[in-house]
């Protein structure tokens, strides 16, 4: 009586063809598909229908000249959904009057009717429409212009050129809803041997921690609004990281923080960072690092505010110390 059963060797032949053949099948299948080869296609960044939150879609690279990817990335951003289940940052009721690109910079002169935008919508406006323009070749920087002049957000500062950098967090999370925020900084007097406190109000991005804005906003100095405050750390300090656990806010910046500024002091610089973060209800105290460790030249590990250093503007002006 034969076995029934597929001999060993068979059924291990019979396997290893079913597997060439599904393999073959999926190779077939990958070809049939569209492929988008990596560097081939660009982020178009559009606006939500909330308008609370800006979102991405995958186009092809435009190809040519700088002035051609412009126009074709231009066209992008004019581009509204078949479904209207997102908004094109360029056709939101306002009409774009001219381009010009020269040498990396790019300039977009716009209508009068850009300034109808809520103040939320603006900065999303604005931030896709920069996030997406940079993509083209040596676009290094966007201006947009209403009617020729300056722009000016919410705060009534000048807005000026923007790059990519100020439209994305540092882990590369991309830009996502807005908030309005109302902080307090303390920057040096012209001795640099005191702080002074100054209010600032600015729309942020609610994906970066408010302690990371807050240190981002000490290192950006004084608006200029007012006289009389300087900038407390060297504007070329790189923020490395950012965290707050327990209560302690662990600041940890390179080497570009030992730097000296307008004579101010070791001491300034730090409570400069400590007493702005130490004004958040989360934060207690703040360990301030350098390239992850700390320096010898700190007198403490971790720092406490410290309201002995705080002046005022007209006390400072007068030359009296508090």
């Amino acid at each position: 009586m034969k076995n029934a059963a597929m001999p060993q060797k068979r059924r291990w032949v019979w396997m290893l063809v079913c597997l060439c053949m599904a393999g073959l099948l999926c190779v077939l299948a990958a070809c049939g598909e569209e492929q988008k080869p990596k560097g081939l296609t660009v982020q178009a960044y559009f606006v939500s229908n909330s308008e609370t939150k800006v979102e991405t879609h995958e186009y092809a690279k435009p190809a040519g000249a700088t002035e051609e990817q412009i126009k074709t990335l231009m066209s992008y951003l004019s581009a509204t959904s078949e479904k209207m289940t997102y908004k094109a940052p360029l056709a939101m009721g306002f009409s774009v009057l001219g381009v010009e690109y020269k040498d990396g910079s790019l300039v977009l002169n716009v209508d009068k009717q850009y300034q109808t935008l809520s103040a939320t919508t603006e900065v999303l406006v604005r931030a896709a429409i920069v996030r997406t323009l940079v993509q083209a070749d040596n676009v290094n920087r966007v201006q947009i212009l209403v009617e020729g002049s300056q722009l000016y957000d919410a705060a009534g500062d000048q807005v000026g050129w923007m790059t990519a950098d100020q439209f994305i967090y540092n882990d590369g999370s991309e830009i996502n809803s807005y908030d309005q925020v109302r902080v307090k900084l303390y920057f040096a007097n012209a001795e640099g041997n005191r702080l002074i406190a100054a209010y600032r109000e600015k729309y942020y991005s609610t994906n970066v921690p408010m302690e990371r804005f807050i240190v981002d906003e000490i290192l950006a100095g004084p608006s200029g609004k007012i006289a009389g405050l300087y900038r407390t750390v060297s504007a070329d300090t790189k923020i490395l990281s950012v965290m707050t656990k327990e209560g302690i806010c662990y600041v940890n910046l390179d080497g570009g923080f030992l730097s000296v500024v307008n004579n101010v002091s070791t001491e300034t610089a730090i409570y400069s960072i400590v007493n702005s973060l130490t004004e958040l209800p989360n934060v207690s105290r703040v360990q301030i690092l350098v390239n992850g460790e700390v320096p010898e030249t700190f007198e403490d590990a971790i720092y406490e505010r410290n309201m002995e250093l705080v002046t005022t503007l007209d006390h400072a002006q007068e030359g009296k110390g508090k």
